[in-house]
């Protein structure tokens, strides 16, 4: 369909008011060659009915259909007719299956050999036509057509998200709220998400200043829960309560990492712009030789020592002058630059750093500006969702300690069990659309929740024994006239018995790595080693040490310091700027990162994804694989932008892991995973038969699956001979010198 006829029959039919990348997207499957309207426009409102709805092209299901079935007659082809689940391809019916792909994977489909079996026979039809190479054209052809669709509902989905996430920068609230209780009632709500329910008749009471971590499994509504709070969603939560929930990254731009984090405070920038005003006007009442012209930010400049104006002839601008200044003393904003210079100088930004603008960041450190600018804020309710992501370990540490003087209400969701240890004064577990609280850090939590659940087991099964006793007197006298009464009061009671409350176990969650290929030593040796990227320093210099299938190191040290740097010199993707590596050519490397994760292509299901990385394998050898690492069933064939960011990582475990690797190179792999998740991280990485390296900053993950810390330092890697506990004592104590 050329794009001088479809563009403009689109915006008259459906106006251009909406979403413009999901116009776009429409117009881009319009003008498809091959694309097929369908009979009354079915196939149209298959491919994009529903995304021009959700888009707000359209008011509902009634008008998409109609518009496709117009666009149909207007721009349609003859042979567009309808579509059944039986398809006539060259030579014989190809079956199709419920998402109107065909059943036969391609692999298994050969030009000239290969035989269609139909679901009604046991074994293959022996006299049915061949496949020919114009049946698998078409085959390739649907399946481009099925994913065109999905990218649309992609799009769309990403339209949505950020429509609901964007706001304006957090901005520091005073003189709001009543002298009334801080606590919040969250009284009888449910949150649910694309229609399915997770989170119902909840009861939540949250007191101020203290502080709740939220825990549960990838997928079960922790973030979405996080959301409907931040947007006053949830009933009980008061329209003056400030609340900041940090999920997206500063934006990029021109303004320096401190002047992001100080315009939070709108009124101590418009108070010092209006102080410039003024004694900008003053000055110039006085002359040019005026030696307190333009000290407008440090200090009140033209003010006697109890704080007022010095006489001027516009008697009316230093007045407001004294009023400014007094106003200025009072929310602190003479001090307000030192506080978020210590904020940022926590989560790592040096005072070069400050200074810099945000758009020479990437994502991860735009994220600290974002946590830095909740921090300066201090709402009267913060929401943090997995900080720790993002930050070094130095800056978990300082983050911990920070925390646990925070003045205000505290709603963190997180994996890290030492981090929930140190700031929370309480745990709610999100499990079975339940939320339970329990008082204590997560220590407790475990051992509460261990007790509790034993004590339901036994309940449940004294009831269920007591149930069947009842049962079986009735069954027993149902008949006997002489104990018809006694028959009766045993019914009543039976139907008198409470229910008593069970605990629906979790499935236990799988990481099972592909066993390796056994490669003698020595695998991979570093002589003399030394790199710098071009046109800086030496990151490192004279590094000398071997990795074999039998290393178990984690790797330490502040972010910037090169531990991703050092990961992709040993993986090869970075050479070495003097010395020499050695590698076995048998040797394979396998390396997870957050890059991996973000570069999932989100339009695609884990198993389209695993097919279109590695071509020619069968579907059904992918689904094995992908359920070892707990991606099975109905998540295999979940469109991955759905999927959770655990459930994310899972799937990109299972594409580096596919070629069986010797040695796994882990950058912070426990990112996004769910408590669960992590100790099946634990026990796969304790099972696996070959080497590991990881740089990570949990403690609970390091401590239970490596031998040895490496730490980077001054260009050097190191062994440190001690614990990792005994390392974080020696970053506290370094922090204090």
């Amino acid at each position: 369909m050329p794009a001088d006829e479809a563009r403009p029959a689109l915006e008259r039919l459906v106006g251009s008011s909406g979403d413009p990348a999901i116009l776009d997207y429409v117009v881009s499957i319009l003008e498809d060659a091959d694309f097929e309207f369908g009979r009354d426009g079915e196939e149209a409102y298959e491919a994009f009915g529903e995304i021009l709805v959700s888009g707000g092209f359209l008011a509902g299901e009634d008008e998409a259909r109609r518009i496709c079935q117009q666009l149909a007659n207007e721009l349609g082809r003859e042979e567009d007719g309808p579509k059944a689940h039986f398809r006539a391809l060259e030579g014989g019916p190809m079956l199709l299956d419920s998402m109107n792909k065909v059943s036969v994977h391609a692999s298994e489909v050969f030009s000239g050999r290969h035989h269609i079996q139909t679901p009604f026979d046991d074994e293959p039809a022996a006299n049915l036509p061949q496949v020919t190479q114009k049946d698998l054209d078409k085959i390739a052809k649907r399946e481009e057509k099925q994913e065109l669709k999905q990218r649309a509902a992609l799009a769309a989905h990403q339209a949505r998200a950020e429509s609901a996430t964007a706001g304006a920068a957090p901005v520091i609230a005073r003189n709001k709220g009543s002298g009334g209780s801080k606590d919040l009632h969250l009284e009888n709500f449910s949150v649910s998400n694309g229609g399915a329910d997770l989170i119902e008749d909840a009861t939540l009471t949250l007191a101020f200043g203290r502080r709740y971590g939220l825990i549960g499994r990838n997928g079960t509504g922790k973030t979405t829960l996080l959301r409907a709070m931040s947007q006053h969603q949830i009933r009980g939560i008061p329209d003056n309560c400030q609340i900041l929930h940090v999920e997206q990254e500063v934006v990029g731009d021109d303004t320096t990492v401190l002047e992001a984090v100080l315009a939070c405070d709108t009124e101590r920038t418009a108070l010092l712009q209006e102080e410039a005003e003024l004694m900008s006007k003053l000055n110039a009442e006085e002359g040019p030789g005026d030696a307190n012209r333009a000290a407008p930010v440090s200090k009140p400049a033209k003010a006697d020592a109890n704080g007022a104006a010095a006489p001027s002839s516009d008697p009316q601008a230093a007045a407001r002058l004294t009023q400014v200044y007094k106003r200025l003393e009072e929310i602190d904003a003479y001090g307000a630059e030192a506080r978020a210079a210590v904020i940022l100088s926590g989560l790592s930004f040096n005072p070069e750093m400050q200074r810099r603008a945000t758009r020479t960041f990437s994502g991860g450190w735009r994220m600290r500006v974002a946590l830095a600018r909740a921090l300066f804020v201090e709402p009267d309710l913060l929401l943090l969702d997995e900080p720790t992501n993002h930050l070094d370990l130095h800056a978990v540490l300082w983050l911990e300690d920070y925390l646990v003087k925070w003045p205000k209400t505290l709603f963190v969701v997180s994996h890290a069990r030492e981090f929930l240890n140190a700031v929370c004064t309480d745990v709610i577990h999100l499990h079975s659309r339940k939320l339970v609280m329990y008082r204590g850090n997560f220590d407790v939590f475990e051992k509460t929740a261990a007790e509790r659940l034993r004590n339901a087991k036994k309940a449940a099964e004294g009831a269920e024994r007591q149930r069947k006793h009842v049962q079986a007197f009735i069954d027993k006298f149902r008949f006997n006239a002489k104990r018809a009464s006694l028959v009766q009061s045993r019914i009543k009671a039976l139907e008198r018995m409470a229910d008593i409350e069970t605990f629906e176990e979790d499935p236990e969650y799988v990481f099972r790595f592909p066993t390796p290929e056994f490669v003698a030593p020595p695998i991979l040796g570093f002589t003399d080693v030394s790199f710098g990227y071009k046109g800086g320093p030496l990151l490192f210099k004279d590094l000398n040490f071997g990795l074999d299938m039998e290393s178990r190191f984690a790797i330490v040290g502040p972010n910037g310091i090169g531990k991703s740097t050092l990961l992709n010199l040993i993986s090869g993707h970075l050479e070495e700027t003097a010395g020499h590596i050695q590698r076995n050519p048998k040797v394979r490397l396998a390396t997870f990162s957050q890059h991996h994760v973000d570069g999932l292509d989100l339009a695609l299901n884990p198993l389209q994804y695993m097919m279109k990385s590695f071509p020619s394998v069968k579907d059904q050898e992918f689904r094995s694989h992908l359920g070892s690492f707990g991606i099975s069933g109905d998540l295999a064939l979940q469109a991955m932008y759905t999927l959770s960011g655990g459930q994310k990582s899972r799937v990109a475990f299972a594409k580096v892991t596919w070629e069986k690797p010797s040695i796994l190179l882990l950058d912070e792999p426990s990112n996004h995973l769910d408590l669960d998740a992590v100790e099946a991280l634990i026990q796969g990485l304790n099972l696996f038969k070959g080497g590991v390296l990881m740089v990570s900053h949990d403690q609970h993950l390091i401590e239970s699956t490596v031998d040895e810390l490496w730490a980077v330092e001054g260009g050097k890697v190191m062994p440190f001979h001690g614990t990792f506990e005994e390392y974080k004592k020696r970053l506290r104590d370094m922090k204090k010198m």
